[in-house]
């Protein structure tokens, strides 16, 4: 059986300050590196095959410190369709501020399934991605493949979905936890 294992990436300065990412650039604290060591160590043993992160920096700094020292010569590849959700308007602003200003938006803006945030992409859009990705890698896994998936909270939910066969209103619950990695068989 192939082996996925995914996980999100390190704290980032945007995580920090509670800061709406989205699709900036944000790079990982010190926390945040030593929460994707503490992946590395975790993952170690595993026979890594296939790596995959998006396109941001968060992701690729995180697997690469996964990666490090562990797993030579695996062949990572860049899938900007696991990137963290597009949150339009509100990207770089303060999530606390926001809440404040407008507090029957914000909930439907931060957690809804069906509702973007102006000009950005609602969790069902995200899901449509995310799935695009799954749906292309998932039949072309080996029996002995390990596959690695540094990605963000946001596309992490509807992968989490279709592995653990979650409802909309469960994806849309829950914090993805940097440094906790999830498991499947395939």
């Amino acid at each position: 059986m192939a082996k996925i294992f995914i996980f999100r990436h390190g704290q980032t300065e945007d995580n920090k300050n509670h800061t709406f990412s989205g699709f900036r650039q944000s790079d990982l604290t010190e926390r945040g590196i030593e929460e994707a060591r503490q992946i590395g160590e975790t993952l170690k043993d595993e026979k890594v095959t296939k790596a995959y992160q998006s396109d941001q920096i968060r992701s690729q700094h995180t697997l690469e410190l996964v990666l490090n020292g562990y797993h030579q010569g695996v062949e990572v590849i860049t899938e900007p369709r696991i990137k963290e959700r597009d949150y339009g308007d509100l990207t770089g602003k303060n999530k606390d501020e926001i809440a404040k200003e407008f507090p029957d938006q914000y909930p439907l803006w931060h957690r809804s399934y069906n509702v973007p945030p102006p000009n950005g992409e609602s969790i069902k859009m995200v899901e449509v991605r995310a799935m695009s990705f799954l749906n292309d890698i998932l039949p072309t896994l080996k029996p002995d493949d390990v596959v690695f998936i540094s990605a963000s909270g946001n596309s992490i939910r509807p992968m989490r979905k279709f592995f653990e066969h979650m409802t909309n209103e469960q994806i849309c619950s829950y914090e993805n936890v940097p440094g906790k990695i999830y498991e499947y068989q395939i």
